[in-house]
């Protein structure tokens, strides 16, 4: 199995159609443990653009907005539940625990992270690593498994790719 993978996305259709990609393989893996991505990168990176991207492959037709000021949005989608967090403006990491934040980590939901380092000590494991980078043109896309259920997204994302 694959830990690790490179795809340089060109411009913010690529970007959008590479979180489709991998909103794909998600789905296709199944989500019974429930599944944890960190969005890592630089202010403007894409990471949002990015979350749009997966949460059109679970279904959602909508406008996808970063929710800097509220922490997290959820989406209730199908058979699947969906939460993307951007912790940008979150102070201190304990924030989370009066939020909840352990009751959005469940078995069947996808939780979409952005700026993580700030959670740390209070979110789970990630099971991958999503890390958007801007060279000279695009982006870089470069995914690390931290599970066997990341390995496994990898994996299936892999298979799609080369069937597309």
């Amino acid at each position: 199995m694959a830990s690790e993978l490179k795809l340089h996305l060109a411009d913010e259709a690529a970007t959008v159609s590479g979180g489709s990609s991998l909103g794909q393989a998600c789905l296709a893996a199944g989500l019974q443990q429930g599944l944890t991505l960190y969005l890592n990168g630089q202010l403007g990176a894409g990471k949002t653009t990015f979350c749009r991207g997966v949460l059109r492959a679970f279904g959602h037709e909508g406008a996808v907005k970063s929710p800097t000021y509220t922490l997290v949005e959820p989406y209730e989608l199908e058979a699947h539940r969906v939460y993307h967090f951007d912790l940008y403006r979150l102070g201190d990491p304990e924030e989370l625990e009066f939020m909840g934040v352990r009751d959005y980590f469940s078995a069947q939901s996808l939780s979409l992270v952005e700026w993580p380092e700030r959670g740390e000590g209070i979110l789970p494991a990630p099971d991958l690593e999503v890390e958007l980078e801007v060279p000279e043109s695009g982006r870089q896309l470069r995914l690390i498994a931290r599970s066997p259920q990341g390995e496994w997204v990898i994996d299936l994302l892999q298979k799609l790719l080369r069937a597309s």
